[in-house]
């Protein structure tokens, strides 16, 4: 859990533990939602596929912005959905609507992920 205050001074040990929690919220995103260990398969498979392809400059820069894309609106929804589950535990319809568009925007960005490995790897085999 983060112990960072806005109103703390700057220093570097400060920033230092900025990144742990960092990487302990995307441990928890990895260990606890079964949709960002299917990210992180596809992840995989893309960088391997894409050095096997020998794929161009280009072609890696649009791949790495279509990847995070997909986990940070994973990481988002991830939160939205801790958040929501603390605030209101037991179910609500705007909650669930909520929880519903927030996953959609994983839906559309996986979908254009999707295509955009297509529009780059098919040429190449």
């Amino acid at each position: 859990m983060s112990k960072l205050r806005e109103s703390e001074p700057f220093s570097v040990a400060a920033r230092l533990r900025s990144f742990v929690f960092a990487f302990a919220g995307l441990a928890t995103l990895l260990r606890e939602q079964p949709n960002a260990r299917l990210h992180l398969l596809a992840t995989v498979a893309v960088v391997v596929l894409a050095l096997v392809l020998d794929v161009s400059r280009t072609h890696w820069l649009v791949l790495l912005l279509t990847m995070a894309l997909v986990w940070v609106a994973e990481a988002l929804n991830s939160a939205l959905e801790y958040l929501c589950d603390a605030a209101v535990p037991e179910p609500h319809e705007l909650i669930g609507k909520a929880k519903d568009v927030a996953a959609a925007g994983v839906l559309i960005a996986a979908g254009f992920a999707v295509t955009i490995a297509a529009l780059v790897f098919l040429p190449y085999l």
